[in-house]
């Protein structure tokens, strides 16, 4: 794995594309895939489903973050897109915006992370997304998990109503239940996703 480039003193960078992801899918299905022989597991739409993911373990996890950086930015060079910003609905996709800023920084780009709250601030400047952001920037929404799509289209719903043009969303793994992807789609932004559940059944 590429922890051993660092532990050799060797440069973390060195690794592929292919590399970080496969190493990423290892953690995820290590860390954060549960998987029962009936419906088990609770959706946020109420019905059951036998399998899930909670990815936090991964995502906010440093050698997580490192090859989630990675990833991210592979698949965003790979789509030829050269976003001001990457970002999403607290609080799913702020560690994963954050490290594909850094390891934009590390590779001479600048790509800057955002995150939007679910409402408003109720004191100060009641900023309902934070970040180095300007009306008709190109942005890119991310998010973790999608099942339903429903915080995603809330993120796209409040990057437009801020006048940012989303060019596409980057989810990290697709659940490919409750019709997500195609919610997302209505929405007239194309989805991208990293990896799909059939990469861990």
């Amino acid at each position: 794995m590429l922890r051993f480039l660092i532990q050799t003193g060797e440069k973390a960078d060195k690794g592929t594309s292919m590399e970080h992801k496969d190493v990423l899918k290892k953690m995820i299905k290590a860390r954060s895939f549960k998987k029962s022989d009936t419906p088990s597991f609770p959706l946020t739409s109420g019905k059951m489903s036998s399998f899930y993911f909670n990815l936090k373990s991964v995502t906010m996890a440093s050698e997580g973050m490192f090859h989630i950086g990675h990833v991210v930015l592979d698949k965003i060079d790979a789509l030829g897109l050269q976003p001001k910003a990457i970002g999403g609905l607290t609080m799913g996709a702020d560690p994963i915006a954050n490290a594909t800023a850094l390891v934009s920084h590390l590779r001479d780009r600048d790509i800057q992370a955002f995150s939007i709250r679910k409402e408003p601030k109720k004191h100060g400047l009641k900023l309902q997304i934070e970040g180095d952001l300007n009306a008709q920037d190109d942005v890119i929404i991310i998010d973790d998990v999608v099942t339903t799509g429903g915080s995603t289209i809330k993120a796209i719903d409040v990057a437009r109503e801020h006048d940012l043009n989303v060019m596409a969303v980057i989810i990290l793994v697709d659940r490919c239940e409750e019709k997500g992807r195609e919610n997302i789609e209505k929405k007239g932004v194309k989805v991208h996703a990293i990896f799909t559940v059939h990469d861990f059944i």
